[in-house]
């Protein structure tokens, strides 16, 4: 079985056009998103009818949460905080009632068995939309956050870095964004997971998109914060 896990889309419809291409072209069996559909991006309404088009397991993100509640002081630092405030309404005023309900009801963590392999998968930690995990923090600190549940598998996103990495036998993956990768390269990324009969691959995977007809589109928008977009979409890094 293949599965694929993507996440971070954050209103970039056209990388998610991309990603979605790519994952029809590799024959994926299920497909899970991680959160973070509409937030920071300039298609936020496209983005999440993309997700809902998707016969697929949704979980909820930190930034779904944001749109749906509004940005609380102490979640961002407090130099952004009005201008994140801006973003967040702006993406708010493209969703109707409808779409905003969906986004508030979304579940929070994922748990998925197949041929003995278990799954649990989930934004940020299974505790938290909000709380940050680095890919280098020691073994002990992956433990304690990410590895509640028994599992062979666990996979989140939030911090836009993906990575792959093995701790006491068990597999931890990062998804990395499709929308707004921070890794300096500025090419979408997913995890894919191939399941077999008594064993598992696991594989980050690029895809190129057009970052320049992104950033046309906030060039051409009244987004409130167009400019720090378009330096994040180019450099890849925050």
């Amino acid at each position: 079985m293949r599965l694929a896990f993507i996440s971070d889309i954050h209103g970039n419809a056209l990388a998610l056009d991309a990603v979605l291409n790519d994952i029809q072209s590799r024959n994926v069996d299920k497909i899970a998103v991680l959160g973070d559909f509409c937030f920071r991006g300039p298609e936020p309404k496209r983005s999440l009818e993309l997700v809902r088009k998707i016969t697929t397991d949704v979980l909820k993100g930190n930034a779904d949460e944001w749109v749906v509640r509004g940005v609380d002081e102490g979640e961002v630092p407090d130099a952004a905080l009005e201008i994140m405030k801006k973003e967040r309404e702006w993406s708010f005023s493209k969703l109707d009632d409808e779409a905003i309900d969906y986004l508030k009801n979304l579940p929070t963590e994922l748990n998925f068995q197949h041929n003995g392999v278990n799954i649990h998968a989930f934004h940020a930690t299974p505790d938290s939309l909000f709380e940050i995990v680095k890919p280098d923090d020691k073994d002990e600190t992956i433990v304690e956050k990410l590895m509640k549940k028994e599992a062979d598998i666990y996979i989140y996103a939030h911090i836009h870095k993906p990575f792959i990495r093995f701790i006491n036998g068990k597999c931890i993956i990062n998804t990395g964004s499709v929308g707004l990768p921070f890794d300096g390269q500025n090419k979408s990324s997913y995890a894919l997971i191939d399941i077999g009969e008594d064993d598992y691959e696991s594989t980050i995977v690029r895809v190129s998109y057009d970052v320049q007809k992104v950033i046309k589109q906030f060039d051409e928008m009244d987004y409130p914060n167009s400019e720090l977009m378009i330096t994040l979409l180019e450099q890849a890094k925050v």
